[in-house]
């Protein structure tokens, strides 16, 4: 599924949600709020989507089973000479950076068929991986955006709630004589509503992006010096 599309159905779903939790589930004090409080609940929904999302991805980037065992693993086989061995191994652990380290030791299997200089076929084994890097990365990094944006938004929201409920408290006090206090209280409470979920929504994308840009940075970095240590072993042979 193409990513616009996948944007675009969750976008779809989540306001459908939105309104339905605002009209038969929120309690009438959050309904205060007035309806930016289901642009709110919408983003909050598309946030934990995202969140979920990225959380299996890089599940998945990361393999069968532990990186740093199988980083131990591939070293030992190439510092054995057993290529073939490390190709199997990184068929079974899967993931990002096995991916990776696969793409090269292929390319590196299949020079040594033709009549490249060691050169050469260094040469090649590095451009392999890099492209093999290059289609993995932005797997990694699809989403991260969206969660960033999706905390710019909701403190906007919320700060848009804020003014139009002071707006309206303000109005109530305008009022000759004595002020509308129901008036006033509802405009208090728009406000305070509003601010309170827009700083909410963004709290948790905001770590939840920290987070995540963290663990990809950290997986990138390991599969740089995987790559870079793998490719020393073969130079030596």
């Amino acid at each position: 599924m193409r990513q616009s599309v996948f944007f675009a159905i969750v976008m779809i779903v989540s306001l459908a949600i939105a309104v339905v939790v605002f009209q038969f589930f929120l309690p009438e004090n959050i309904k205060a709020g007035g309806p930016l409080v289901v642009l709110l609940i919408t983003l909050s929904i598309l946030a934990i989507t995202f969140i979920v999302e990225r959380y299996i991805t890089l599940k998945k980037a990361e393999g069968r089973g532990n990186l740093n065992r199988f980083i131990r693993q591939l070293q030992e086989e190439l510092k054995n000479g057993r290529v073939k061995e490390a190709i199997e191994l990184c068929e079974k652990q899967g993931g990002a950076l096995a991916n990776v380290c696969h793409s090269g030791l292929v390319s590196w299997t299949n020079t040594h068929q033709s009549d490249m200089t060691s050169f050469e076929k260094q040469d090649t084994t590095r451009r392999a991986i890099d492209e093999a890097n290059m289609l993995e990365a932005p797997l990694l990094e699809r989403n991260l955006i969206a969660l960033s944006t999706i905390a710019s938004i909701a403190t906007m929201v919320g700060l848009l709630g804020t003014t139009i409920g002071m707006i309206r408290s303000f109005a109530a006090m305008s009022h000759a004589g004595a002020p509308d206090a129901i008036q006033l209280a509802l405009g208090i409470s728009e406000a305070l509503v509003n601010t309170a979920g827009g700083l909410f929504v963004a709290i948790v994308s905001i770590v939840a992006y920290n987070f995540y840009v963290n663990k990809v940075d950290t997986l990138n970095h390991m599969t740089d010096e995987a790559a870079h240590e793998m490719m020393d072993l073969l130079g030596r042979r």
